[in-house]
């Protein structure tokens, strides 16, 4: 699994929000700027980010935005199903336990990619951007 530029970026910029937003709200400018990210990019994150109630705006002379929640409260694979989509692996219809599949009992690839799909969002529910930010 490779992950695009939006995830990237996005844990990125919300690690630095988490540091940088405990006294006041941050620009995205100010994020840009220390991530390296282009600010026009970073706009587009942000606003997924703010729709999905991860982050919020904050208006007016000292505005900007800060994390909706603690850190600690906020997971990884939240982010990534946010800038991303579904995090499954391998495309295999039959993933579903509802699916009918004809090849079902010699399908070995099937119990394969179900504990790999499984592995990969019960590790990235599991970190937080709490624990990024100790990194």
């Amino acid at each position: 699994m490779k992950l695009s530029t939006k995830a990237r970026y996005g844990l990125k910029a919300l690690v630095d929000l988490a540091h940088n937003s405990k006294e006041e709200p941050v620009s995205i400018s100010s994020i840009a700027l220390r991530q390296k990210i282009s600010e026009s990019y970073l706009e587009q994150l942000m606003l997924k980010l703010r729709k999905a109630n991860i982050i919020k705006s904050v208006r007016g002379a000292n505005g900007g935005y800060t994390l909706s929640r603690e850190a600690d409260k906020i997971t990884v694979g939240e982010v990534l199903r946010v800038l991303e989509g579904d995090l499954t692996l391998v495309e295999c219809p039959y993933l579903n336990e509802d699916a009918d599949c004809d090849n079902e009992h010699s399908c070995v690839t099937k119990y394969v990619w179900k504990k790999v799909n499984d592995s990969i969002n019960e590790t990235v529910d599991k970190i937080t951007i709490g624990e990024l930010m100790d990194l």
